[in-house]
């Protein structure tokens, strides 16, 4: 078995800060740990073609997308979990009826099935990407979905966690906003499929978060370090604390981790 080491980075909130912008203590932290022969890699919600300059930026190849639903291994695609085509349909067609748009997310695009909504537009300025989903409405039909976001504010997601149990999970990151993921996708079991590619030691894994979604793979990880500027329900569930994305968290993490 590898006794290789790798670390899987969450993105908002771990890699970026509030800015978007990866601070240069991360980055010479993550050159560091390449440099002492780890790997690098990413474990994050978002879509591959969203973060396609980060990874060219710190060299990743290797990561864990929309919740673990999408995970490649050193550019190769090893797992895929799609929501299921039937019941979206079902979830889409319930949100219509609430005024609560739906975008649709797969490797390379994002489509809402609304052309403009103000809950849409704010929480996706959340996330900075400097483009628009496009509209159409059927972008869903007859191709693999792996997560959607249902914008529906706080306080009125409990139909729909309760009407969609069976398939889905919703995982709340913004006011307006839920990430929407087969009920048995976590980055967690995307990380178990890396794992299983590389017939690693599991004591050989590392992780830092800070989000709702983080969850699972904080606790299934061994040596998982949750931000200092995480929530504060996330943080029991890591082995350790480091200090928040705008004071050396990642720098400080990998040193108390003795990986660089």
């Amino acid at each position: 078995m590898s006794s290789q080491k790798i670390i899987f980075f969450d993105i908002d909130g771990t890699l970026y800060n509030d800015d978007k912008v990866v601070p240069d203590s991360t980055k010479e932290a993550v050159k560091a740990a390449k440099n002492a022969g780890h790997i690098a890699a990413i474990a994050t919600g978002r879509s591959p073609f969203m973060y396609e300059d980060l990874r060219a930026e710190l060299g990743i190849s290797t990561f864990v997308s929309m919740n673990g639903n999408y995970v490649v291994f050193e550019d190769e695609l090893i797992h895929t979990n799609p929501l299921d085509g039937e019941r979206l349909n079902d979830i889409t067609e319930m949100a219509m009826e609430n005024d609560h748009p739906i975008v649709y997310l797969d490797e390379e695009n994002m489509h809402s099935n609304v052309p403009e909504h103000e809950h849409m537009t704010e929480g996706l300025a959340t996330l900075k990407l400097g483009f628009k989903p496009g509209h159409d409405p059927d972008y869903h039909i007859g191709r693999n979905i792996y997560q959607s976001l249902l914008f529906c504010p706080r306080g009125e997601e409990g139909v729909y966690q309760e009407h969609f149990k069976d398939a889905f999970q919703f995982i709340r990151w913004h006011v307006y906003s839920m990430d929407v993921s087969p009920r048995n996708g976590s980055k967690a079991e995307g990380i178990k499929q890396v794992v299983g590619k590389m017939n690693l030691d599991l004591n050989n894994v590392y992780a830092f978060g800070d989000g709702a979604n983080d969850v699972e793979m904080l606790q299934y990880v061994p040596n998982s370090f949750a931000m200092g500027n995480a929530r504060e329900e996330v943080k029991p569930h890591a082995k350790h604390i480091t200090t928040s994305v705008d004071d050396h968290g990642i720098l400080n993490g990998l040193r108390q981790a003795d990986l660089i």
